[in-house]
């Protein structure tokens, strides 16, 4: 039965509620669309296949005298921040749901940048679809640390259920609602206070070398590819030029 739910009802009931909500909030929908705007980016998801992913905008583009984004804290918007804090600025990602690429429940789809650097561990995650909401983020959203992340992202895809779903969702609607907190224990070590490339970088695990590297593979990795297909791709095609 448990296989039966994540094989294919899951699915089935994804694009349902997928549908019944973009019905039911078009009208805000259409708000947030014309005073915040779309963004996309790319994620990587099931089977590291790497994806559009999409949230209404909270910050501006404003860069500076190099053309290098101002930092974040200087880009968000007063409206911004009301749509962060109100998660509102996740909804497009009903378009991912409807497509395919995401589900309501699972591991949060991670940046190109940094799934790149992932250990055998870390990929265990792309065993299923990423969700809206996740494990992870109702078991301590932000003091949390990368590997705890993982942890528990690879015990959601060891074991979905239809309860564990919907005791998920539950969750999530209370978190959303709940003042969020920073445990200063972990603080500049979770998975908030930084990219995972940037903390392995900081941590002295790789070398700046190898930072850059990865991080400039990533960036020709596009929609639709399989990242682990492109990544041999490069190496196999920069042994060639050498």
């Amino acid at each position: 039965m448990i296989f039966m739910y994540a094989r294919f009802f899951k699915r089935i009931i994804d694009i349902f509620c997928a549908i019944m909500l973009f019905v039911f909030l078009s009208p805000l929908l259409l708000v947030l669309l014309v005073f915040a705007g779309v963004y996309k980016h790319r994620r990587v998801g099931k089977h590291q296949k790497i994806f559009w992913f999409y949230k209404f905008k909270s910050m501006t583009d404003k860069r500076d005298e190099n053309g290098n984004p101002l930092p974040d804290s200087e880009r968000i918007t007063k409206f911004g921040k009301f749509i962060r804090k109100t998660s509102l600025d996740e909804l497009p990602q009903l378009w991912n749901i409807l497509k395919g690429d995401m589900s309501f429940i699972g591991p949060r789809p991670k940046d190109v940048k940094e799934c790149v650097f992932f250990d055998e561990q870390q990929c265990g995650r792309f065993r299923v679809r990423p969700g809206l909401s996740g494990l992870a983020q109702v078991s301590g959203r932000n003091a949390m640390t990368f590997d705890k992340v993982a942890e528990f992202d690879n015990i959601y895809a060891d074991k979905i259920t239809f309860f564990g779903d919907v005791k998920i969702a539950l969750k999530t609607i209370l978190v959303v609602f709940r003042p969020k907190s920073i445990d200063s224990s972990v603080q500049g070590t979770d998975h908030l206070s930084f990219y995972y490339n940037d903390y392995l970088l900081q941590q002295g695990v790789i070398t700046k070398e190898q930072y850059d590297q990865l991080v400039n593979a990533s960036k020709s990795l596009t929609a639709g590819t399989i990242m682990r297909e492109g990544l041999e791709k490069i190496r196999v095609e920069s042994e060639e030029v050498v």
